[in-house]
């Protein structure tokens, strides 16, 4: 079974940490060992994983990516005007693939599973998929 989740997002450049829905579907599918993939379909936002402990990470990466990936630039030719948005979404990825073992993610200690925007607010979309191994 493929899980559909829908979120809205309320800002341009955002954070949604996701490691709680993807768990709910590992423990639906009964899994002991075997793999959750996390995959987004949107050209301007993706999923990646890193520290949920402390929300000054999210917030440094957000300002990092804005440092890197300026949000106006003259040369770029995007009828859209979100490039920045396409060079973010493309640097962390559309997906992540997560371990479980004894029926949960194997995740670090710090670790949590986030979903990335970069050209909101929108209306997104994610996939879980968990596979038995």
């Amino acid at each position: 079974m493929i899980y559909k989740e829908s979120l809205k997002t309320k800002s341009r450049d955002m954070f949604i940490e996701i490691t709680d829905k993807v768990a709910e579907a590992a423990a639906k599918e009964r899994v002991e060992e075997g793999l959750a993939i996390v995959y987004c379909p949107h050209t301007t936002a993706g999923i990646t994983i890193n520290e949920n402990a402390d929300p000054d990470v999210v917030k440094d990466m957000l300002r990092r990516f804005d440092e890197v990936y300026p949000w106006e630039m003259e040369k770029d030719r995007h009828m859209e005007g979100n490039t920045a948005a396409h060079m973010k979404a493309s640097t962390v990825g559309s997906s992540q693939t997560i371990l479980i073992a004894d029926s949960k993610l194997l995740l670090g200690t710090w670790q949590g599973i986030y979903f990335c925007e970069f050209d909101g607010p929108r209306n997104r979309n994610y996939y879980i998929k968990i596979i038995n191994t």
